[in-house]
């Protein structure tokens, strides 16, 4: 079967992981994104994500739909070291710390030959850099005024906490909705099947009865000729 390499360096990502133009060091200090896409049966896509050295890369995906709802999935270091590998599993999460390179994750649906699987993966990237360089913007302004008689470690304390708690909520959010399309597919399969076998139950039992009038008819039949 051949193996289509879809090479996404954050471009093929359509603005998710990386805005057009920006450099490895423009990269803000966490980034997360989520992506879904239909892996065709006997098919394996695989994925490029450029990492810092020091940096941590989460990475979570769920089949959505297709038979089974199961699918391998690979995660290889730039050295191409196996780090990572779920076989036939409907959902994973991976975090691991990363050195400088491309890191390639794998969803592999050859060993179905006839599902199709829908897949959803989220990316979460942590200490891609800036995060001194904001410090030290926050003091050219802090710096020098006692207007809020404030830290500047207390305030930077706070957004980050924010910031943590509202990334935290966007990544519960959209789990959930993942989550949320997963489970209206079993349901709606389920409510084709049991109409379909509903259907099958009531023609059989249609049949049975056919049968049974029939039969009960031709024990009082009288079958005696008449003698003339």
């Amino acid at each position: 079967v051949a193996v289509p390499w879809s090479r996404l360096l954050l471009g093929c990502l359509g603005l998710l992981l990386w805005p057009p133009g920006a450099s490895a060091a423009e990269f803000s200090p966490s980034l997360d994104s989520d992506f879904t896409f239909t892996l065709p049966a006997g098919r394996k896509e695989c994925f490029y994500q450029p990492m810092r050295k020091e940096a941590s890369l989460e990475l979570e995906y769920q089949v959505l739909d297709g038979a089974g709802l199961d699918v391998d999935f690979h995660l290889l270091s730039p050295k191409g070291e196996t780090l990572v590998f779920d076989e036939r599993k409907s959902d994973g999460v991976h975090t691991v710390e990363t050195e400088d390179g491309d890191y390639m994750f794998c969803f592999d649906n050859t060993f179905s030959t006839i599902s199709e699987k829908v897949i959803f993966f989220e990316l979460i990237l942590d200490n891609m850099g800036e995060d001194g360089q904001d410090q030290e913007d926050w003091k050219k302004y802090v710096t020098g005024t006692d207007l809020l008689d404030m830290k500047l470690e207390d305030i930077l304390e706070s957004i980050n906490s924010v910031k943590a708690r509202l990334s935290k909520s966007v990544q519960i959010q959209t789990l959930l909705r993942a989550f949320e399309a997963r489970d209206r597919n079993i349901q709606e399969s389920n409510f084709d099947r049991v109409n379909f076998w509903s259907m099958v139950n009531l023609g059989v039992m249609v049949v049975v009865s056919a049968v049974q009038v029939y039969m009960l008819k031709s024990l009082f039949e009288d079958k005696r000729k008449s003698r003339t």
